[in-house]
């Protein structure tokens, strides 16, 4: 009896143990956060997944001036403040934390509507990479020389000067298009390889610098939501 008693004990204890995952940076569209809609949840007992998954976290509210017009509001949380909301209904619950220590809750206002500035922008920001890139290459091969290389390359080729456009410039315009494809590993919403291409990784490290950096100010300025 004494060892089914703590078979039956040990069993108790695995059915109470949670374990939670959260990234750093969690995006939101409802106002009213609930722990679900932040974390990753797993535990052998469904009922207090679904029970904890309802617990609200936090409820945004509305920003106020100077960013009474911000369409993004974030706040900092310490995962200590999930586990104490945890606590709250489970005392005895075992708290296995796979994720962040401290993470941001990000909620932006979900419309629903497309907003033809935010389409103006992106083709404004189209035309500054067109012709920002070909001034750059313009620049670029007015440094190196690159009519006077062909122009040489050429005489020592084909034994007579060149007169206008060569299959030099041609193949270089072609090969200049082609490994700017190949690199960025991107054309349009086509990828030519599954990896990620490297603007996506910088924006990727990018964000991280960013998220870290505001965790790291929201802590020092005591903005971070914690345990009381």
């Amino acid at each position: 009896m004494g060892r089914a008693d703590g078979e039956w004990v040990r069993m108790s204890a695995n059915d109470e143990t949670v374990h939670i995952k959260i990234e750093q940076n969690v995006l939101v569209f409802d106002r009213n956060v609930t722990i679900g809609d932040i974390a990753a949840i797993s535990s052998s007992n469904e009922t207090m997944v679904r029970q904890i998954k309802q617990k609200k976290l936090y409820a945004f509210g509305e920003p106020s001036p100077p960013h009474k017009k911000s369409k993004i509001q974030r706040e900092v949380f310490s995962v200590l403040k999930v586990i104490e909301l945890i606590h709250e209904d489970y005392p005895n619950a075992e708290i296995q934390n796979e994720g962040e220590a401290d993470f941001i809750v990000e909620y932006r206002k979900d419309s629903g509507k497309e907003n033809w500035l935010d389409y103006l922008k992106i083709a404004l920001l189209c035309l500054i990479v067109f012709f920002g890139g070909a001034f750059t290459i313009m620049s670029f091969n007015n440094d190196i020389g690159i009519t006077e290389l062909f122009g040489k390359f050429y005489y020592q080729v084909m034994g007579v000067e060149e007169s206008g456009v060569t299959e030099l410039e041609i193949a270089y315009c072609i090969g200049l298009a082609v490994g700017i494809l190949v690199f960025f590993n991107h054309f349009g919403k086509y990828k030519i390889t599954p990896d990620p291409t490297p603007i996506q990784v910088q924006l990727r490290k990018y964000e991280q610098d960013v998220d870290t950096t505001f965790i790291q100010n929201a802590g020092r300025g005591g903005k971070e939501i914690d345990v009381d």
